[in-house]
């Protein structure tokens, strides 16, 4: 699960423990944290990731759709 805080977060960045926090727990698949001051910087930052993953599922974009008639439903039953 991705988290995004919005207030003062009580680390030092840079440190190994902020690293792990901020980037290393994504890697082990235990979630992300996410820091941002601005609401419109937290929508974005989320918004982000949930592209990055649907990039990485292959799910972006535009799928054409197709619609069936009743015929064609009978068909493919």
């Amino acid at each position: 699960m991705y988290t995004v805080f919005g207030v003062t977060f009580p680390t030092v960045e840079g440190t190994k423990f902020h690293n792990m926090l901020f980037e290393g727990l994504e890697e082990m698949g235990f979630g992300k944290w996410g820091f941002a001051t601005d609401p419109h910087d937290i929508a974005r930052l989320m918004i982000a990731h949930i592209d990055k993953k649907r990039e990485a599922l292959g799910i972006m974009g535009k799928k054409e759709r197709k619609l069936f008639s009743m015929e064609d439903r009978r068909v493919s039953s």
